[in-house]
C-alpha cells in the first residue's frame, strides 16, 4: 500500500481501478524490420482498426452531440482510405525498413506540413485532421487506448487536465480527479464540482500506476494505491456515509430557497454544456445561471456554425421549460485555448487577448453567437450575459452590435424573445463602476473566481499561490456588497455564479448584502439549499 497526501478540491471518496491519462504527443520511437511485407501488413490491420474504432465514435456523438458536431470522425476515416497517404506509409516501411510506427509518424508531419502551407483555407483546416489520424493508427500499432475512451469507471490520473481534455472525456465513467499539477480554482476543479466528484491535485503522476486499484479520500485529500482489506474496507464505510448525507439532502427537493424570515432567493445551475441539463433537473435547479458556451468550442477542428449553436441554445431552452437559462458568450483565451482561433502566446494570458475582448475584435464570431442565442430565444427563457467587462464603452458597443444582429433577424423575419442582457461583474473596474452598468444593463453576475484573482493579483491557475489565495478577503466582500447595493439602486438584480456562491459558510452573509440568485454546480444545489433555509436576510 502507497500513501500520497495532496490537496483535496472537492469531498468525497472514489474507489476503483486507475487510468492514467497521457498527453496526446509522444515521442515515436524508429528501429529496423526485416520483414518490410508483415510490417506493412501489421500497418493496414491497424489502420482498419482506427476506421472502425472512428465508426463507433461516430454513432456514439450522434447521440450525444448530434450529426454535424459527429462528422468530423467520418472525416477521419475518409483520410484514411487515402492512397497518397497510404502509399507513402507503405513506401517508408519498404524502402528504409522501419517500424510501421514511425512511417505513420512521418507521414502524418509530412502531410500536415503540406496542408497547413496552402493557401485554399480548407486544405489547412486539414493539417491538424492528418495528425490526427497518424496518431490514431500510432495508438492502435502500440496497443494504446485513446485517451478519451473509457471502458469501465476509473480514477483518473494526469499530470495535469486542461479544459479542451476534459470536455472530451466520457464523464459518467470518471470516479475521481487526481492530478500532479493545476489549482483549486481551475476549470479542472469546477468540472470536478459540477459532476460531484471528488478530485485531488498535488498527486504525483505515475503512468505506472494505471490499471491499478486505489482510493481518492476528498476528505483529507489523500490518495491511496493498492489499498490494505482493512482500509479498504474504512474507505468503502465512508462512502457508504457520504452517500447516505447525499440521500437526506434529497429531501429538501421541492422546498423553497426560503430563509427563516420569509426572504426568497432564486437558486440556479452553472453547467458547461448540454450532458450538463440532466443534473440541473435531477438536483432540482431553478435556473441555468451560467452556461458556459465556449465548451461548444472546445474539443473541435474549427469554429460552430450558427446552426450548431441555435441547436444547443434551443434544446437547453426547451428543456428548461420556460425556467431562466443565462448564457455567458465565448469566454475563450487564459486557461481555455483553441488552436483554430490562431491567438498569439501571451507571457499574462489572463490579462490578455480573452472573452469579450476577442469578440469585439473579431464581430463575425460574436455575431454568429447572438444570431444563434437570439433565435433560441423564441423557444425559452433565455438570458445573455457578456464575460469580462470592465467599462461602459465595452457595454455600449456590445449594444450596437446587437442592435445590428437583432435588425438582420427582424428583415429575415426571424422571431426571438424578450432577451435580458446583462453582465459579469469579474474585474475591480466593473465592480467600481457598477452604478453606471446598472444603468445599461438588466443584471449583473459576480464571478468570483476571476474577480479574487484580479483583485488579489494572483493567478488562480498556479497552485503555489493556493496558501496565499484568499476568497474570503475583505476587499472582494466590500466589491461584492458595493456591486449588490450598485445594482439594486440601478434596477439591476444581481447574483454570484463563482465558486464563492457554493461557499455555505458565506451563504447568509450574501443573502444578508442582498443577492438575489445564487448559480453554484448542480451537486451544490440541494446542500446551498439547506444553508439558505438556516440563514437570516436580516441581521
Amino acid at each position: 500500500m502507497e500513501k500520497y497526501t495532496g490537496k483535496s478540491i472537492f469531498s468525497g471518496v472514489a474507489i476503483g481501478p486507475v487510468l492514467y491519462y497521457g498527453k496526446k504527443e509522444e515521442q515515436v520511437k524508429r528501429y529496423k524490420v526485416e520483414d518490410t511485407a508483415a510490417e506493412i501488413e501489421r500497418y493496414d490491420k491497424a489502420r482498419q482498426q482506427a476506421i472502425e474504432d472512428l465508426g463507433v465514435l461516430h454513432d456514439d456523438a450522434v447521440k450525444k452531440v448530434g450529426e454535424e458536431n459527429a462528422a468530423i470522425f467520418e472525416v477521419h476515416a475518409m483520410l484514411l482510405e487515402d492512397d497518397d497517404f497510404n502509399d507513402s506509409i507503405h513506401n517508408t516501411i519498404e524502402t528504409q525498413k522501419v517500424n510501421a510506427e514511425y512511417a505513420a509518424a512521418l507521414a502524418g508531419d509530412n502531410f500536415s506540413k503540406m496542408f497547413s502551407e496552402m493557401d485554399d483555407d480548407y486544405f489547412k483546416a486539414r493539417a491538424a485532421d492528418m495528425k490526427d489520424i497518424s496518431e490514431r493508427v500510432i495508438k492502435v500499432l502500440s496497443g494504446k487506448k485513446d485517451s478519451g475512451t473509457i471502458d469501465e469507471p476509473v480514477i483518473i490520473v494526469a499530470d495535469d487536465l486542461m479544459p479542451s481534455e476534459t470536455v472530451q472525456l466520457d464523464k459518467e465513467k470518471v470516479l475521481a480527479f487526481a492530478t500532479q499539477y493545476g489549482s483549486a480554482n481551475s476549470h479542472t476543479a469546477i468540472l470536478a464540482r459540477t459532476m460531484n466528484i471528488p478530485a485531488l491535485i498535488n498527486i504525483p503522476a505515475d503512468p505506472s500506476w494505471d490499471g491499478r486499484m486505489a482510493v481518492v479520500d476528498g476528505h483529507t485529500g489523500t490518495f491511496i494505491l493498492d489499498p490494505d482489506p482493512d482500509v479498504l474496507e474504512e474507505m468503502k464505510a465512508l462512502r457508504d456515509k457520504d452517500n447516505e448525507e447525499r440521500k437526506l439532502l434529497q429531501e429538501l427537493k421541492g422546498k423553497d430557497n426560503v430563509t427563516l424570515d420569509g426572504k426568497k432567493i432564486n437558486l440556479f445551475a452553472n453547467i458547461g454544456g448540454l450532458k450538463d441539463v440532466a443534473a440541473v433537473l435531477q438536483n432540482d435547479g431553478g435556473g441555468i445561471g451560467l452556461f458556459r458556451s465556449e465548451f461548444i468550442y472546445l474539443g473541435r477542428e474549427d469554429l460552430p456554425d450558427e446552426e450548431t449553436q441555435f441547436k444547443i441554445y434551443k434544446s437547453v431552452a426547451e428543456t428548461m421549460a420556460g425556467r431562466l437559462v443565462v448564457i455567458r458568450t465565448l469566454d475563450i483565451g487564459a486557461d481555455k485555448q483553441v488552436d483554430y482561433l490562431g491567438l498569439d502566446k501571451e507571457d499574462n494570458p489572463a490579462l490578455g487577448f480573452r472573452a469579450i475582448r476577442i469578440c469585439l475584435t473579431r464581430p463575425k464570431i460574436f455575431r454568429t453567437q447572438l444570431r444563434a442565442l437570439f433565435r433560441a430565444s423564441a423557444f425559452g427563457n433565455i438570458a445573455i450575459m457578456y464575460p469580462m467587462i470592465t467599462s461602459i464603452e465595452e457595454v455600449r458597443r456590445i449594444k450596437e452590435i446587437v442592435a445590428s444582429v437583432k435588425s438582420e433577424l427582424d428583415a429575415d423575419g426571424i422571431k426571438y424573445g424578450d432577451v435580458q442582457q446583462g453582465i459579469m461583474v469579474e474585474t475591480p473596474a466593473a465592480a467600481l463602476i457598477t452604478d453606471e452598468l446598472a444603468k445599461e444593463v438588466d443584471f449583473f453576475s459576480i464571478g468570483t473566481n476571476d474577480l479574487t484573482q484580479y483583485t488579489l493579483a494572483m493567478d488562480r491557475q498556479n497552485s503555489k499561490l493556493d496558501s496565499f489565495y484568499q476568497p474570503h478577503h475583505p476587499a472582494i466582500l466590500k466589491l461584492i456588497q458595493m456591486t449588490i447595493e450598485n445594482g439594486h439602486k440601478g434596477g439591476a438584480w444581481v447574483g454570484i455564479c463563482g465558486e464563492l456562491g457554493a461557499d455555505t459558510s458565506l451563504t447568509e452573509t450574501f443573502i444578508q448584502m442582498g443577492v438575489d440568485e445564487l448559480s453554484v454546480s448542480p451537486s451544490m444545489i440541494l446542500p446551498v439549499r439547506e444553508a439558505i433555509r438556516k440563514s437570516h436576510a436580516k441581521r
